[in-house]
């Protein structure tokens, strides 16, 4: 068996090759791409014996993603992308000053391919559909988290010259294209209190809105109220910045519009969607994240309780002498972590099960998070076992146990 750590950075790997005693037999920079990998191989074949095979060869990166990963994927490689936090750990063993080297990260990750590679969850083969869809489905919910983050840079700054405008379209959101429309077009105090009704009402329009004429009417007045007033130079200046967040917005607006449209395709394509979809809770676009992250390799979860696990939605304990605790995980994924907690929230309304399995938990006066996170545990469970089993959800199935119990 032949041992690589892969230490990789924008344009080079630094990479360590071991055999099985820990004997190092080669070190070298690789360039990123083609002629990299061509390097990589010649060094395999340089230093495994004939019969090796390729399945043989085990690599330890810090990294599942990209082109690199792929190709030694595609190579038959055992790959295993290790966590940076894990091998921080892992180096203690070799001393606690701290020192850090990439020959050195190279040299602890093929220690620990060698050593701990039972410890270690080997990359997922997960098909191309599913590669996919979690591509689109995580760049869509950071354009969301960017849109989120900047709506804020724009409140904070109406907050300093402006905070009638907050007022003023509270009830279209901020983030609205209509709302931003009429910010961009009176971005100042003294130009919001110019806007007429008949100018509010056909920005209105052109959007669909519903009551133009009353929401018109609030908008004029909220525009019109006092305010302390900043030097005109310095209200320009805020302007200017306001203007810049509410079309960066709009274009987050269209982007997001698109990127929806491209994760619900995608999904729709994979041949577990239909499952996913038949969950209570669960649409195309949270379907789409919570396949993308648990990906759909068959025999990556080896039990339900491995799937919660890496969910993390069970429970850690913490025992030790006297001292004995139950805990959530808040070491985990947080794109699936956000994506099951809205699935057990809409599953409240869309399942009698659940609805019920969350008031019992409420009812032992567990918190509102707790109670959902339990639920979010309970729906992975069903989930996998759904998806062992090709069979679609069924409300008396999930929940004949509690049922029976609830009913007793």
């Amino acid at each position: 068996m032949l041992l690589i750590g892969d230490d990789w950075a924008e344009d080079h790997h630094d990479v360590e090759l071991q055999d099985e005693t820990g004997r190092r037999l080669a070190a070298a920079r690789l360039p990123e791409g083609v002629a990299g990998i061509a390097k990589l191989h010649e060094l395999i074949a340089k230093h495994a014996d004939p019969d090796l095979e390729a399945a043989e060869v085990v690599v330890g990166i810090e990294t599942d993603r990209g082109s690199w990963v792929q190709t030694l994927t595609a190579s038959g490689y055992q790959v295993y992308a290790i966590n940076p936090r894990q091998v921080a750990r892992f180096k203690e063993r070799y001393g606690t000053s701290g020192a850090k080297s990439d020959k050195g990260d190279a040299h602890a990750l093929a220690d620990m391919v060698r050593l701990d590679r039972a410890q270690l969850r080997p990359m997922a083969g997960d098909s191309d559909a599913a590669q996919a869809v979690k591509v689109l489905a995580r760049a869509h919910q950071t354009l969301i988290w960017e849109r989120t983050r900047t709506y804020q840079r724009l409140r904070s700054t109406l907050r300093e010259y402006f905070p009638a405008a907050l007022a003023a379209y509270a009830d279209l959101e901020l983030t609205s294209t209509d709302a931003l429309g009429l910010l961009i077009k009176a971005p100042t105090p003294a130009a919001g209190a110019k806007l007429t009704r008949s100018q509010i009402t056909a920005v209105l329009a052109r959007h669909r809105r519903r009551d133009r004429d009353a929401k018109a009417a609030t908008i004029q007045t909220a525009l019109r109220t006092e305010q302390l007033a900043l030097p005109e130079q310095v209200t320009d200046a805020y302007a200017a910045t306001t203007c810049a967040h509410a079309r960066l917005i709009i274009a987050l607006n269209e982007q997001i519009a698109a990127m929806e449209e491209q994760v619900k395709a995608h999904f729709l394509l994979h041949p577990d969607a239909e499952i996913y979809l038949s969950m209570p809770g669960i649409g195309h676009i949270t379907g789409a994240r919570v396949l993308a992250e648990f990906g759909d390799d068959p025999t990556r979860y080896a039990s339900a309780k491995a799937r919660k696990n890496y969910a993390g939605t069970s429970p850690i304990t913490r025992a030790s002498g006297k001292s004995h605790s139950v805990q959530a995980r808040f070491v985990r994924n947080n794109r699936l972590a956000d994506a099951l907690q809205r699935q057990a929230f809409a599953a409240l309304r869309a399942s009698p099960g659940a609805r019920r399995y969350y008031d019992k938990q409420r009812a032992r006066e567990v918190g509102y998070n707790p109670a959902l996170r339990q639920l979010g545990n309970r729906l992975v469970g069903i989930l996998h076992g759904c998806l062992k089993t090709r069979t679609l959800y069924d409300e008396a199935t999930a929940w004949s146990h509690h049922a029976h119990l609830h009913a007793a």
